[in-house]
């Protein structure tokens, strides 16, 4: 009898081994390396594709436009660029309990209503429990089909049975294969359950709905090849305490990957947030070291309030802490703050965060979080309903920033009647019919922007 091909593979970043080693050489993870069996009949497990198509030109290809069906959530819909596309696959993870299977058994209540078969394997749970989420949520419909099954083989069965046209798999790291030896959620389960997930939906024109799960650093759970496969990647952000929720898109095949979409959690399931702006600003008051952000997520502008707090510290080194900005921006601007504005805030700690825990990223919120910063260290209150955005250059420069327009065009909306924005910005803002509404105040350099966003005193 011949001897079983086995080889290692790491349960962190999927890299493969000829013999077991201590240290994973790709991701540097310690004691993840697994023997695993080689399967004889699966000679070309990296194979995704069975169907035969000749080589022709480009100028041929067919561009009749790609046909879509809505998920009854305007935010999702957004997201995904527009809709569900027969076919396509697409994977959702986030922390647990942060919505995510919540959120895809209401979008099969919702395809399911209009005359469409869903299919709903649940791995992870019982039907019964799914049929009492599904009264909590009412999401119950006629063409709503549920099952719970973790083997591929009978998955595949089930799904050439109903014929549906929406497919949920919850979760991906439950799922396994027969012929491949390896416990479910490992590395080879993963991949070969997803690639057959893969198969089967683009032979049967299935829209595929897999759920994931995360690490404990927040990233997806098992290989990298996964994410390659499927053909949108949405990330669920959020505090498991917060009402609200971000659905980010963080890869499309079919749509940007700057779009966001916003919900709030409540006892009836997650529902959409159309008007954002509102969300976060409710409850906030001029304050110390308080400053509204206009920053713009794809093509929807959105308000956020950005608090910081500088306290002096006799410990060494000063904290820095943010759990919604990045800490090296942040060190970069007290950088320049010390440094072109001679404040002494290096010895001190420094605290930032944004109202509701919404991460922000972009250059525009560089000066908002600069002056809330100065605003602490000076302990001054700003100028009343102020919005501020722009870019800080190392030597205390303020940069134009894109997307001036919405920003200003939302700022004025929320009834902001102040906004600080940069000089090469304000050319094209001016022109703007409702910028009469408001009063612009352009800066070149980030003193002047400090003098005017604190009036009361100079720095």
């Amino acid at each position: 009898m011949a001897k079983k091909k086995t080889k290692y593979i790491c349960q962190e970043c999927g890299a493969e081994s000829v013999k077991w080693l201590g240290k994973c050489p790709s991701c540097g993870k310690w004691n993840t390396l697994v023997e695993e069996e080689i399967p004889e009949e699966i000679k070309n497990p990296h194979a995704l594709t069975t169907a035969f198509e000749t080589p022709r030109r480009i100028a041929e290809v067919d561009m009749e436009e790609l046909p879509r069906f809505m998920t009854g959530s305007g935010e999702l819909d957004r997201v995904l660029g527009g809709g569900l596309i027969p076919g396509s696959i697409i994977l959702i993870a986030g922390d647990p309990g942060v919505g995510k299977s919540s959120l895809t058994l209401a979008v099969c209540a919702n395809v399911a209503r209009n005359g469409r078969k869903v299919l709903y394997i649940t791995g992870e749970e019982s039907s019964r429990q799914i049929r009492m989420r599904a009264e909590r949520l009412n999401a119950l419909a006629n063409e709503l089909y549920i099952c719970a099954e973790n083997n591929f083989e009978r998955i595949n069965h089930h799904v050439e049975k109903v014929q549906p046209e929406l497919l949920i798999v919850d979760s991906i790291q439950t799922i396994y294969k027969s012929d491949i030896e390896s416990a479910p959620g490992s590395v080879s389960q993963v991949r070969e359950c997803s690639a057959g997930l893969m198969r089967m939906s683009k032979s049967l024109g299935v829209t595929t709905f897999i759920i994931g799960h995360v690490t404990k650093d927040g990233t997806l759970a098992g290989p990298r090849v996964l994410e390659h496969i499927v053909d949108t990647v949405l990330f669920f952000e959020g505090e498991r305490n917060a009402d609200f929720r971000v659905l980010r898109a963080i890869k499309n095949r079919f749509g940007a990957t700057s779009e966001i979409g916003l919900f709030e959690m409540r006892d009836t399931g997650l529902a959409d947030v159309p008007d954002a702006s509102k969300l976060f600003l409710p409850e906030r008051a001029d304050d110390i070291g308080s400053v509204v952000v206009p920053t713009v997520e794809g093509t929807r502008p959105l308000l956020v309030e950005v608090q910081a707090l500088v306290a002096p510290t006799p410990f060494m080194p000063p904290r820095r802490t943010s759990d919604s900005v990045d800490i090296k921006r942040i060190q970069l601007l007290l950088a320049v703050l010390e440094k072109r504005l001679h404040l002494t805030i290096g010895a001190c700690d420094v605290y930032v965060k944004t109202a509701g825990g919404i991460k922000i990223d972009e250059p525009a919120t560089d000066l908002p979080i600069a002056i809330a910063l100065a605003s602490s260290f000076a302990n001054r209150k700003l100028l009343p309903q102020c919005v501020i955005f722009g870019e800080v250059g190392l030597s205390g420069e303020i940069r134009a920033v894109s997307k001036a327009r919405q920003r200003v065009d939302e700022s004025i909306r929320m009834g902001f009647t102040n906004i600080l924005l940069p000089k090469k910005n304000f050319a094209e803002v001016s022109k703007l019919s409702s910028a009469t509404k408001a009063n612009l105040l352009p800066v070149e350099n980030l003193r002047d922007a400090i003098r005017i966003a604190m009036p009361r005193e100079k720095i």
